[in-house]
């Protein structure tokens, strides 16, 4: 059995490592709580989107290998841009699929062509922009840049991204991805870019939190008056 003195120190050492890592706690349970009662569906913004999509057919298109391509093809896709097909090259080019012209980026008007087919049909246009950085705490960092942002009138703050070099729809973000966003890197303690599980911060915090649930239970020990009366029999 510790002493009172060992007894005081595991209390203060328990009762402040509590306090240093109370808020972080309360961010983990807030977090915790988000996540398990959000559908992660709705959080994508699947209510937003015409999940009924179907891209069009096309015929008579030129075969890749008459496109202007050095060093060989190796990947292609298709876009449907304002109902003209276009072939997305190695990741990099943007070809007409009739023709075998090449495209510099697609327009405003392109991209809203592509945007309306996407998003539901009853959501109105706001505005639309480019831009060509996203910084680390950007809601479309890590997508294609240039691309253009598609604003529509709704108290969600709705925002729909499509990539200006090969036309391609990329994501959407509204109030509450936004929430989610933020929740997540409290989680994640990843304040640069939210997905990394190994930071510094976030592995003490967890070894933190390991020794104040084991001082906890410590404390317990060196206070039970049950353990006392253990020991006081079995000293006798």
């Amino acid at each position: 059995m510790v002493n009172r003195h060992t007894a005081l120190k595991i209390r203060k050492v328990h009762r402040y490592l509590g306090l240093f890592l109370g808020i972080q706690f309360l961010f983990w349970t807030f977090s915790g709580l988000y996540f398990s009662w959000t559908d992660i569906d709705d959080i994508h913004g699947d209510q937003f989107k015409n999940l009924n999509y179907k891209p069009l057919s096309f015929s008579n298109l030129i075969s890749p290998t008459q496109l202007d391509v050095e060093h060989g093809i190796s990947s292609i896709e298709i876009r449907d841009i304002n109902k003209t097909p276009y072939y997305w090259v190695n990741g990099s080019r943007l070809f007409n699929a009739v023709d075998g012209s090449e495209k510099e980026g697609i327009s405003k008007e392109e991209a809203l062509y592509i945007a309306k087919h996407r998003m539901k049909g009853n959501l109105e246009v706001a505005s639309i922009n480019q831009i060509d950085a996203a910084g680390k705490h950007h809601e479309y960092r890590g997508g294609l840049l240039p691309a253009y942002v598609i604003s529509y009138a709704n108290n969600e703050n709705i925002k729909a991204y499509v990539s200006k070099a090969d036309g391609r729809f990329q994501t959407v973000r509204h109030r509450s991805w936004r929430w989610f966003d933020f929740l997540w890197m409290t989680h994640t303690m990843d304040y640069e870019g939210r997905d990394n599980f190994n930071t510094t911060l976030l592995r003490v915090f967890s070894l933190l939190g390991l020794i104040t649930v084991l001082s906890g239970f410590l404390l317990w020990y060196t206070s039970s008056l049950t353990v006392r009366k253990f020991w006081k029999r079995k000293n006798k």
